[in-house]
């Protein structure tokens, strides 16, 4: 009974298996912009990734520059047409906050997806 239970679809089609890449298929984020905070690695990174790979400028914004940017050149490497920049935030500090939200509104970009 468990293997029915845990590979059961829900209404949407997915299950809790299902990958981002599955759940975005066919999906455009073409001409949005996304923020995603802590981009540098985990969920953040995945986020980033599926993101830009449909269509979206991503503006990863993390406290690791370095990790960061790592990850961005793993996200290039498998889709060379993604646009996506690294800045720096770190949300425990005002500051670091400010900063951030000054920068990116000195880019003129639209913020469509803060996640």
């Amino acid at each position: 009974m468990l293997p029915w239970l845990f590979s059961r679809k829900g209404a949407s089609g997915f299950s809790w298996a299902s990958t981002a890449d599955q759940v975005t298929a066919g999906v455009s984020a073409a001409g949005l912009t996304a923020i995603v905070t802590g981009a540098s690695s985990g969920i953040g990174a995945e986020t980033a990734r599926v993101l830009a790979a449909r269509g979206a400028h991503v503006v990863m914004a993390a406290r690791n520059l370095a990790a960061a940017e790592d990850v961005r050149q793993a996200v290039l490497a498998e889709t060379p047409a993604a646009s996506m920049e690294v800045m720096e935030l770190d949300l425990s500090s005002l500051a670091s906050v400010r900063k951030f939200a000054d920068d990116f509104a000195a880019r003129g970009l639209p913020l469509n997806i803060l996640m």
